[in-house]
């Protein structure tokens, strides 16, 4: 059984057990978590339900592990013949998240 669960922008192929990382913080360590945006549900039987454009009553509960950081990112500008050069950079904050459960 997976789903497929979109969240901050992005789409993510779930399944129980997996951990999957979303975009900055969710919440404390041990608490619940829940996605509500299901676009698509396999379920054990093979069946496939897909939503237009979500699922309806259908949930994927999971537990916030902790939050990490991304790798450090570059941003580096430059403007020809001008001696303009400007470098900056960022890491992003994310959270972990164990997937427990997808209810339909």
């Amino acid at each position: 059984m997976y789903a497929i669960i979109q969240t901050r922008g992005h789409q993510l192929r779930v399944a129980p057990g997996a951990v999957v990382e979303v975009d900055g913080p969710a919440g404390e360590p041990g608490s619940e978590f829940t996605f509500d945006q299901v676009l698509l549900v396999e379920k054990d039987a093979g069946d496939v339900v897909a939503g237009a454009p979500f699922v309806a009553n259908a949930r994927v509960l999971g537990v916030v592990d902790g939050e990490a950081r991304g790798p450090k990112l570059r941003v580096f500008k430059k403007k020809r013949r001008k001696g303009f050069r400007k470098t900056r950079g960022h890491r992003s904050v994310f959270t972990r998240v164990r997937i427990t459960d997808i209810q339909v």
